[in-house]
């Protein structure tokens, strides 16, 4: 059994330390546990994720809220279908892909929101 007090340390790990960025991409397929990237990630001409917003926020006891916000300027036309998190090498701590969603216009913005729940 872990302790609520041990649930809210480790989203306050979580939330602090250890997720520093995200990326979006365009692959949909199935994870594989042991991958560090993105299937498909959407880079800038500089090999970095394109420009997105990333805010944490402990929403209770044991809750994680991860929320992406991308501007449609960056991923005007695209259809995006993988979110993932980050540390602060760029190592890849978690990805969810999902059903496409696209594509956007340029006055559009893109928000993920990933909740991690900690039993």
């Amino acid at each position: 059994m872990i302790t609520d007090n041990m649930k809210t340390k480790l989203i306050e790990h979580l939330r602090d330390s250890l997720i520093s960025s995200a990326g979006i991409g365009m692959g949909g397929n199935s994870t594989n546990p042991s991958s560090v990237v993105l299937d498909v990630e959407l880079l800038d001409g500089s090999g970095n994720a394109i420009g997105n917003t990333l805010t944490k926020t402990a929403s209770d006891l044991n809750v994680l809220e991860a929320k992406v916000a991308v501007s449609g300027t960056n991923i005007q036309g695209k259809v995006i279908r993988e979110v993932g998190l980050k540390d602060s090498s760029g190592n890849l701590l978690a990805r969810v892909n999902f059903d496409g969603v696209g594509p956007f216009a340029s006055n559009e913005t893109l928000e993920i929101f990933l909740l991690m729940e900690i039993e």
